[in-house]
């Protein structure tokens, strides 16, 4: 049982731990309890003391060397008696304890440029490890796809057919109606500034454009992002909290190649065809609210349609949707695979992803759009 006797020396106050001072010892509620009182009368004494003899301990762990390194106010007492290896314990903890002085510097650095520069530096490091991560599944995807084409009989057609029901089928419904209901109100805000100077007839050419290049592709991205992207999250972040992971790498079956490549493959088929049906769907809402508000019937807006959009935009509003399938289940299965086999990594996995992916849409869809005006597009 750990304790701790006063003798008095000629030299002062002597303190002397005996019995074991370890973890084990500590672990016991009454032992620690009656130590820390005794701790706690020494150094409330008038003359608390100065010199410290070891040699009795039975027994001493760097719990123990810890809370003596404490009790001295981390500082070396003025006279003590260990033997070698007590010696080398206190001076390991003495190593990794911040100092009295480095304790004061740390809390004036609190509020200051310090505590800002580490957080930065953090970040840094943190992206620095997040682009690493996105960039080997990146060049991991290209190996799969050359393995999946050159022995198109053992790829995952079986996965493949059920993402493609679920991040497409399904979504269907969801984004026929954001989108009708955004071509409304596109249709009707316009109305307004139109009719004041007579130009009701350009309604076609201003839906066509904004709807089908810009509007569509991204609300179905960012639905999808929502939707799909948070579900790839959560699918392979309970599969790491399952240590279903961790069971096929025993296994020997590649994440890349039965998880990202599948989603990635599903994604890049179903978001062009997603983002043509919200496309439509936006454009039969803006049609019906022209007719409401202006006038335009419906026979008129369908035979000024293809004139006004150019099957160039067609086009790159779907290439561009391709692209934003894969990126959105690329981030899914990245901040998936990053989850560590606890809930709340869990939570904060799947919100980090759906942030990132429309992120990273956004961004994607203004680069798209300043590449393809430069070249006259």
């Amino acid at each position: 049982m750990p304790s701790l006797a006063l003798r008095t020396l000629p030299e002062g106050l002597c303190g002397v731990p005996q019995g074991d001072w370890t973890a084990a010892a500590l672990a016991d509620r009454h032992a620690a309890k009656a130590l820390l009182g005794q701790l706690a009368r020494s150094q409330g004494r008038a003359q608390a003391p100065q010199r410290w003899d070891l040699r009795e301990l039975q027994q001493l762990d760097h719990v123990g060397a810890q809370l003596l390194w404490r009790q001295w106010g981390q500082q070396w007492p003025a006279a003590l008696a260990t033997t070698d290896l007590q010696q080398q314990m206190l001076e390991r903890v003495a190593q990794l304890a911040l100092t009295p002085e480095a304790l004061v510097k740390a809390n004036a650095r609190e509020g200051g440029w310090g505590l800002w520069v580490d957080r930065l530096g953090e970040r840094v490091i943190e992206g620095g490890e997040h682009a690493t991560d996105y960039l080997r599944m990146q060049g991991q995807l290209l190996l799969d796809l050359y393995r999946w084409l050159r022995s198109p009989q053992d790829g995952p057609w079986r996965d493949l057919s059920g993402h493609l029901y679920q991040m497409g089928t399904t979504a269907l419904p969801i984004t026929a109606l954001v989108g009708f209901l955004i071509g409304v109100v596109l249709a009707y805000l316009m109305s307004l500034q139109l009719r004041q100077f007579g130009a009701e007839a350009f309604i076609v050419n201003i839906l066509g454009i904004s709807l089908i290049r810009e509007l569509g592709p991204m609300l179905a991205a960012i639905l999808v992002a929502g939707r799909s992207g948070s579900a790839i999250t959560a699918q392979i972040g309970v599969m790491r909290v399952t240590e279903e992971l961790d069971a096929m790498r025993v296994m020997g079956i590649s994440h890349g190649f039965r998880l990202v490549m599948p989603r990635a493959v599903a994604l890049a088929i179903a978001m062009p065809l997603i983002s043509v049906w919200t496309s439509l769907c936006s454009l039969a809402g803006g049609m019906l609210a022209s007719d409401l508000a202006l006038n335009v019937t419906p026979a008129y807006f369908m035979e000024a349609l293809p004139a006004a959009v150019a099957p160039a935009n067609v086009v790159l509003a779907t290439a561009k949707s391709a692209v934003f399938g894969i990126l959105i289940a690329m981030v899914g299965c990245h901040y998936g695979l990053r989850i560590k086999p606890n809930t709340e990594s869990l939570g904060q996995g799947t919100t980090s992803s759906v942030v990132s992916a429309i992120t990273v849409v956004i961004l994607v869809d203004a680069l798209f759009a300043i590449l393809f005006r430069d070249v006259g597009i």
